[in-house]
């Protein structure tokens, strides 16, 4: 298995090498890119670590060193947040990165599954998947926008409130990767009861959990290492389902277009990439309007990324 994390030298790239080089299976090879000339100091700084993973770095213009026979490539690449900062102003910059790197791996490693946490996810992904059209490679089942930070903070939050193990909480969360496109199915969750407060605040607190990261660093960033935690934890479901392994997990994905073009929500990962869209299931009063409520959000991010790749 290749895995090549792309922005490598970041703050998100450096935490989710880090992990993927202690959890990869045996005889994996880590390839890290950056454009930052410190990426072969990171590869080799991680190098140390004694596990089986084989682990490679790369600076520089140019990532086909590190996309060529990639099965998976997860791209971290772009500018953080800031205080003040919502990511809509994050567009100008990393919408352009992340077109750029979908027309090197068009090229390179078309067949690669491709994982986005470049932010706006709700954007970046639609971008991608344009380039990726345009080059004749594009393939709906191999491309997502890493969501699962969504996911871990639900069950973050959702434990802490109610004095449970992490491990025994399970969140779906779909929608999109921002703000009010955030919707975690608190009606589904089992073995716990919500009052109708205790589900609205919890809700607004998971949309605006990024925020509570940027202004807590006062400037110094946004959130790297959970989000690292979690680009790690669906990398590692992407592994799983390529090795053969039935496994479902939540993702950004062009489904079957009910609400929006593209839509987290739970899917069956295979060999493939999305093997089946699941339902989400039943939905509550409340989802039901927060669902409603965000739509043209959602729809109008997809349509500012197509538009921008057209």
């Amino acid at each position: 298995m290749k895995v090549a994390v792309i922005g490598a030298a970041g703050g998100i790239g450096q935490a989710l090498a880090l992990l993927l080089k202690n959890h990869l299976p045996a005889g994996s090879d880590l390839a890290l890119y950056d454009i930052a000339p410190v990426t072969p100091g990171v590869a080799a700084d991680l190098s140390h670590i004694p596990t089986p993973v084989s682990i490679k770095g790369y600076a520089g213009e140019d990532p086909t060193p590190a996309l060529e026979s990639a099965d998976i490539v997860l791209i971290s690449a772009g500018v953080a947040r800031k205080p003040g900062m919502d990511r809509a102003d994050l567009f100008n910059v990393n919408a352009g990165i992340v077109k750029s790197l979908a027309e090197k791996i068009a090229k390179v490693c078309p067949k690669a599954m491709v994982g986005i946490i470049t932010n706006p996810v709700n954007t970046t992904v639609p971008i991608a998947a344009e380039v990726l059209k345009k080059a004749g490679v594009y393939d709906k089942r191999r491309l997502f926008g890493v969501t699962t930070l969504d996911v871990i903070r639900s069950e973050t939050f959702v434990a802490e409130l109610k004095g449970k193990s992490p491990a025994d909480i399970q969140v779906p969360v779909i929608g999109g990767h921002s703000g009010v496109t955030i919707l975690p199915l608190l009606s589904q969750v089992k073995g716990v009861e919500f009052s109708s407060d205790e589900v609205a605040a919890l809700t607004k607190r998971i949309q605006n959990a990024g925020t509570e990261v940027v202004e807590a660093k006062a400037g110094g960033g946004s959130a790297t290492l959970s989000m690292g935690q979690a680009a790690c934890r669906f990398g590692l479901s992407l592994v799983k389902a390529l090795q053969g392994e039935e496994v479902i997990d939540y993702a950004y994905v062009e489904g079957n277009g009910e609400h929006a073009p593209f839509f987290a929500q739970p899917v069956k990962l295979g060999k493939n990439g999305v093997e089946e869209v699941l339902s989400y299931g039943e939905l509550s009063a409340f989802e039901k309007d927060a669902l409603d409520g965000m739509l043209d959000t959602l729809n109008g991010d997809i349509k500012i990324g197509v538009d921008f790749a057209q």
